[in-house]
């Protein structure tokens, strides 16, 4: 099972859980400020998705398989979940909408669309494998020497919370040879019948192109009751740019 971080309700209000899937090299502990802060009035489970952070990894990335793994989650948990995904988890948690709606109560799919995608993410990768990691012990060294090879601090930020340096010697919490190999499928969206008639918000960076006018009908032949918003200023990371106002719309649409 993947690895699910629980933040139990500070006041139970009797909604379902809250299940956070995050995006192509990301973690649960990239949502933690977000997380805590929804748990106020229900749980809130952020997962580690397979080949990320400390869940198990898989010769698989694909989003069928992704979706069964947030399944066993929900099922864990008592079996009905709001989800929220991002990127690549936004991906997952449609197909899991899709496939097995009886255990999605609200959909929020963070900038993203069912629809491929022709830019890539394998530079990254690159730059991961690339990073020299002999002899780090700090996250300010590893930065210095990321910094040789990927000018933007806040790329860098993400990519090394990543990074395990208490193991010996320090290694990526990333299955990166295997997110190369299936990045096509990553980036693509099988083939999928069936629709998810629950309530479903597609909610997007202002300043984002992930999720255009164009998108829309293909949304709403798999999402029929889908509804959009933006959050002005934000771009794809809208989450992290923008937390409290991503909280917010979150709060208004979950409840």
């Amino acid at each position: 099972m993947l690895t699910t971080v629980i933040h139990p309700a500070e006041r139970p209000s009797g909604l379902p859980p809250l299940l956070i899937a995050h995006g192509l090299f990301g973690s649960a502990r990239n949502w933690g400020v977000i997380a805590r802060r929804l748990a106020d009035s229900r749980d809130v489970l952020a997962v580690d998705m397979r080949n990320h952070g400390t869940s198990p990894w898989s010769e698989v990335h694909r989003y069928p398989e992704m979706a069964a793994d947030l399944a066993e989650v929900i099922e864990a948990q008592g079996g009905l979940a709001d989800v929220v995904g991002h990127s690549m988890g936004g991906k997952a948690a449609m197909m899991l909408a899709l496939t097995r709606p009886e255990r999605v109560r609200r959909l929020v799919v963070a900038d993203i669309a069912p629809v491929g995608y022709g830019h890539d993410q394998r530079q990254h990768i690159d730059t991961m494998e690339a990073l020299d990691l002999a002899g780090v012990t700090t996250r300010g060294e590893a930065d210095r020497r990321l910094a040789a090879l990927l000018d933007d601090a806040a790329l860098r930020a993400f990519f090394l919370q990543s990074l395990d340096l208490k193991a010996d010697p320090p290694r990526w919490r990333l299955n990166l040879p295997v997110l190369r190999q299936e990045m096509p499928q990553i980036l693509g969206w099988p083939e999928v019948s069936g629709q998810f008639e629950g309530p479903v918000l597609f909610l997007s960076g202002g300043e984002s192109r992930y999720v255009l006018p164009e998108h829309r009908e293909t949304i709403r032949g798999l999402f029929p009751a889908a509804r959009f918003a933006k959050i002005p200023g934000a771009g794809h990371w809208l989450h992290a740019e923008k937390p409290r106002e991503f909280e917010e719309t979150l709060r208004v649409f979950l409840s």
